[in-house]
């Protein structure tokens, strides 16, 4: 069998080159330390029973339970009996880039880019799959798992459309458990041309009136269209997206603290250190020394018949 299209450095996980989205079983016995990982990460219960440990405290798992994370999203697993989860990761670039259209999709927007985010969930969010859709869900994720062994210039288009497929079931259960109405129109496209002006310069020092300005629109109602669409004020979400650029620098570079803070528009040390505390639940420097040297790991599961 050829390596699965990810790989480890310092005991994190990472997209090797050409990698577009993976899927693959993981099995869990005991104790799975806490970690974190720099990508979104989409774990399914297929089998077995444990608990999930997050910011949010624990939450018991069984068949069909979902947890979708967002980058730098800190989480662990413990007394695991069997825990056997089907987990589906994918990079922030192929969000931003092939997936940008979900944005402006109720129901795929609301899974991927505002729900995590929304109701102080700190970047996660949950929902249970009933027996059907999960295993409508398991039939796009064997074709992503076997879709990594091949080469990605080749099959881009076929890896891109069963995510989408599978993303579409975890997006209408979200939907279903919000009692959201199954017909919502699309998302206002001022808002999710304002996601895109914050997320490509997070240094910029931002206003909710310069935003409004560069959309043609009167920031009141700007606010009024974002937080419709998003459950957050454009500048609410500019702060999340500031995190989750820093947890990966804190991860992945050298630079000091006070670097990145710098570097996603908080010189403020002060203001940067209080708001990634309220995110993560632990100031910048812990979450460095924590993560990037005690990391989990991810042990394959024992192949399935057929």
């Amino acid at each position: 069998m050829d390596e699965p299209p990810v790989g480890t450095a310092k005991g994190l996980l990472y997209f090797t080159d050409g990698t577009l989205a993976y899927a693959g079983h993981h099995l869990h016995e005991g104790d799975h330390p806490v970690h974190t990982h720099s990508f979104v990460e989409i774990a399914v219960v297929t089998g077995g029973q444990g608990v999930h440990r997050s910011l949010d405290g624990r939450r018991e798992l069984g068949v069909g339970e979902v947890t979708l994370l967002r980058p730098g999203v800190w989480h662990g697993y413990e007394g695991c009996r069997g825990l056997d989860l089907y987990n589906c990761c994918f990079s922030t670039e192929l969000l931003q880039r092939e997936l940008a259209w979900t944005r402006e999709d109720p129901f795929l927007g609301y899974l991927l880019w505002t729900g995590p985010h929304s109701m102080r969930r700190r970047g996660m969010l949950t929902t249970r799959l009933d027996a059907r859709t999960l295993k409508e869900a398991v039939v796009h994720l064997d074709a992503l798992d076997r879709l990594g062994r091949e080469p990605a210039d080749r099959h881009r288009g076929d890896i891109i459309g069963r995510l989408a497929l599978f993303l579409g079931h975890l997006a209408r259960a979200v939907a279903g458990e919000r009692g959201a109405d199954p017909g919502p129109g699309p998302v206002h496209p001022a808002v999710a041309e304002a996601m895109r002006l914050l997320e490509a310069r997070p240094e910029h020092r931002w206003t909710l009136t310069e935003l409004a300005d560069r959309l043609h629109l009167a920031p009141r109602y700007l606010v009024r269209l974002f937080k419709s669409a998003t459950g957050l004020p454009p500048m609410a979400y500019l702060a999340r997206h500031r995190v989750e650029r820093a947890a990966a620098l804190l991860l992945h570079t050298d630079q000091s603290i006070t670097q990145i803070g710098r570097s996603v528009g908080w010189a403020d040390q002060n203001h940067f250190a209080r708001r990634f505390k309220a995110h993560y639940g632990l100031p910048a420097s812990a979450y460095r020394q924590r993560f990037r040297h005690h990391p989990g790991r991810l042990e394959p599961a024992v192949p399935r018949d057929g």
